[in-house]
């Protein structure tokens, strides 16, 4: 009988560890157009009508997207073969080493008051291709005035590589809990008389939103005055003013009267145009800025002349420089 020996057999475990799952995240290819146009005025088409074939007038650089292009002009056309019967228009990338996707349409405006506009659409990414010739019509001019529009629509791409879950945060809200300030009068160190009527408020908030306040408050004899009176104001006005110090805003008197501003025969009287010069007056710049861009919505024919008097007054240059242009295109 023959002993057999046996080896003992080891049983081993693995362990496998697994990595934690992370977070999933999300991209998205986005590929959109960046919009812009510009107006190109020839005026006394007639004595550039001459000038020989291939020159050209060239429009001011404007620019779309980040780019700056021009649209050149060619009264006699660009091309030899066009023998002075067409003209011709082009729009420019004028940025230099630069590779640019875009849309463009260049449209001549018809002044017949017809409605009939010449359009010419493109899209190309070298930009190289042309002329577009346009055939000279009478409806196309006016008083010696030829009128090109161009739209440019610059192509851009971007990838947005959120997460797929996002914590959304809230827009600033320190404008409403300064304007609790002002309501509540918590902390007052100073009043205003106006016409009798009398605003608490705060030297340092004051100071800090206007150079003249904090003139006036810090920089006298008695920094420690407790009150002062404003006779160049009404009282409506410097609620109003108070209310955009404290929360960056327009009040609610000043956006319900807007409407109504136009059908007012003094446009000087109305309240977003007294509250134009009290924001001269303190030096609040986008106050300014805020009532300028009310007033504009509100010219006409009938009321550019007494708006303009207004953005001279109180040194509304944005304001102004809409008026002088509607001026030039609408009056005679």
């Amino acid at each position: 009988m023959t002993n057999g020996a046996t080896s003992p057999v080891t049983a081993a475990t693995l362990k496998v560890e697994h990595s934690p799952l992370l977070s999933p995240t999300s991209s998205q290819s986005v590929t959109e157009t960046v919009n812009g146009s510009h107006r190109f005025v020839i005026q006394g088409y007639s004595l550039a009508k001459g000038m020989g074939i291939g020159k050209h007038i060239v429009s001011d650089n404007f620019t779309v997207g980040g780019y700056r292009w021009a649209i050149y002009f060619y009264p006699d056309g660009k091309n030899p073969e066009d023998s002075s019967t067409y003209v011709s228009v082009f729009i420019a990338l004028a940025s230099e080493g630069t590779d640019v996707r875009a849309l463009f349409e260049l449209t001549l405006m018809d002044q017949s008051g017809k409605g009939k506009h010449k359009v010419h659409s493109h899209f190309d990414r070298s930009l190289e291709s042309g002329p577009y010739t346009l055939k000279y019509r009478g409806n196309y001019l006016k008083d010696d005035c030829l009128i090109i529009n161009c739209t440019v629509g610059v192509v851009v791409s971007a990838i947005d590589c959120s997460r797929l879950h996002s914590i959304q945060v809230p827009e600033s809200d320190i404008g409403a809990h300064f304007g609790m300030l002002l309501e509540n009068m918590e902390g007052s160190d100073i009043t205003f008389d106006v016409a009798g009527e009398k605003f608490h408020s705060h030297k340092l908030v004051l100071a800090a939103r206007s150079p003249v306040f904090r003139s006036e408050i810090f920089d006298g004899v008695d920094d420690q005055k407790k009150e002062m009176v404003i006779t160049d104001l009404e009282p409506r006005v410097f609620k109003a003013l108070l209310h955009f110090i404290y929360r960056d805003t327009l009040s609610e008197d000043v956006e319900s009267v807007e409407s109504s501003s136009a059908s007012l025969s003094s446009v000087s009287e109305t309240l977003i145009a007294k509250l134009l010069a009290a924001a001269d007056r303190y030096c609040l710049e986008r106050l300014k800025l805020m009532c300028e861009s009310r007033l504009c919505k509100n010219i006409s024919v009938n009321s550019v002349a007494k708006i303009l008097a207004l953005a001279d007054e109180y040194h509304a240059t944005e304001l102004k420089a809409v008026c002088l242009r509607f001026a030039a295109e609408n009056l005679p």
